[in-house]
C-alpha cells in the first residue's frame, strides 16, 4: 500500500474519532445539564407569560431584545425566543403588530425582514439577531399559542 493511502486512512480514521469524541462530549455534558437546561426554560416561559399579560405585543419584543442585549449569545438567544413566545401568546395586541411580518417560509422577504429589525435595534453585528425574529414570525403566522387550561390567556 502506498504511503499516501496510509496517510489518508490515518487522517481519516483520526476525523472520524474527533467527531465520535465530540458527540460524545456533547451527550455527556448534555445528561449532565439537561435538568438545568429544562428549569431555565420553564423559568423563561413563566417569565415571559407573567410579561405577556401586563403590556402589548410590541413590549414583549422590546423586553425580549434589552434582555438579549445583557448577555448575547447563543444560550441567551434561546432564553430570549423562549422568552419572547410566551410573551406574545398571553400579551394585548398592539395596532399594525403583524402588517409587516412576513411568513417565514417566504425566504428573501423574510431575510430582509428580520436584517432590518436587526438593524433597528442596533444589533446589526450579532451573529444571532435574525433568530430573535422567529418567534414574530411564528405568533403573526399562527396566532397564540394557548394551553387549554391557561386561564389568564387573552382570547384573539
Amino acid at each position: 500500500m502506498p504511503t499516501w493511502a496510509k496517510i489518508l486512512i490515518i487522517v481519516g480514521l483520526v476525523i472520524v474519532l474527533g467527531v465520535i469524541a465530540v458527540i460524545a462530549g456533547g451527550a455527556y455534558w448534555l445528561s449532565r445539564n439537561k435538568d438545568t437546561l429544562i428549569a431555565r426554560g420553564k423559568a423563561e416561559v413563566t417569565e415571559g407569560r407573567d410579561l405577556g399579560r401586563t403590556t402589548d405585543n410590541q413590549g414583549c419584543v422590546d423586553q425580549s431584545i434589552l434582555r438579549y442585549k445583557k448577555e448575547p449569545g447563543f444560550t441567551t438567544l434561546i432564553a430570549s425566543t423562549l422568552y419572547m413566545r410566551s410573551c406574545l401568546d398571553v400579551s394585548r395586541a398592539t395596532p399594525g403588530f403583524c402588517d409587516e411580518v412576513p411568513r417565514q417560509n417566504e425566504f428573501t422577504r423574510s431575510a430582509h425582514w428580520r436584517a432590518a429589525q436587526c438593524t433597528k435595534v442596533n444589533l446589526t453585528g450579532d451573529n444571532y439577531c435574525q433568530q430573535l425574529f422567529a418567534p414574530i414570525q411564528d405568533f403573526c403566522a399562527k396566532g397564540p399559542m394557548r394551553e387549554d387550561n391557561d386561564e389568564n390567556a387573552n382570547t384573539p
